[in-house]
């Protein structure tokens, strides 16, 4: 469902009502059709594309910030997405130890971290940048690789990968 809102200088901009996606049986479906597609045990992630709209999917209609993992096998083929840490509007605490006892119970060779900015920038804070540079580090201890890490705003999600951030 698009909204419009006007601006100050009289443009019209459009904007998603990410509640609605939400509730949506179509986009529930939609998302359905995509982890099958991309995250049934034995699929391989060969598309940062996919992964992008995918985690755009799951994680653009959030009211508060969200920090998830794809936990990955050897062969980068989906062993589970999960969203571990809830925060506020602005913030989530993020537990690097949390994350690295969740990849060792997965048996996981790699990861994929991914949160949202529910005010809808895509820039890394400084914040950012350090957890991902914390968990790189706890997860390298125990041989556990971080591909990348996208954060899910408006418009296109931010990639540490594709800007050298990792």
């Amino acid at each position: 469902m698009n909204l419009s809102e006007t601006v100050s200088d009289g443009t019209t901009c459009a904007l998603v009502d990410y509640a609605s996606i939400q509730e949506d049986p179509l986009i529930r479906q939609a998302i359905g059709v995509l982890e099958e597609r991309l995250f049934r045990r034995g699929a391989s992630l060969t598309s940062p594309t996919a992964v992008r709209e995918y985690l755009r999917l799951k994680l653009a209609s959030e009211a508060l910030e969200v920090f998830a993992v794809v936990f990955l096998d050897a062969q980068h083929c989906v062993i589970a997405y999960e969203q571990m840490f809830r925060g506020t509007i602005d913030g989530a605490a993020v537990y690097p130890r949390a994350v690295v006892k969740r990849a060792i119970e997965h048996n996981c060779a790699a990861v994929i971290l991914a949160h949202c900015h529910p005010s809808g920038s895509t820039e890394p804070s400084q914040a950012d940048k350090a957890i991902t540079t914390r968990l790189k580090s706890a997860l390298e201890l125990v041989d556990v690789r971080v591909l990348d890490h996208f954060i899910i705003g408006e418009g296109v999600p931010f990639s540490f990968a594709e800007v050298g951030l990792l």
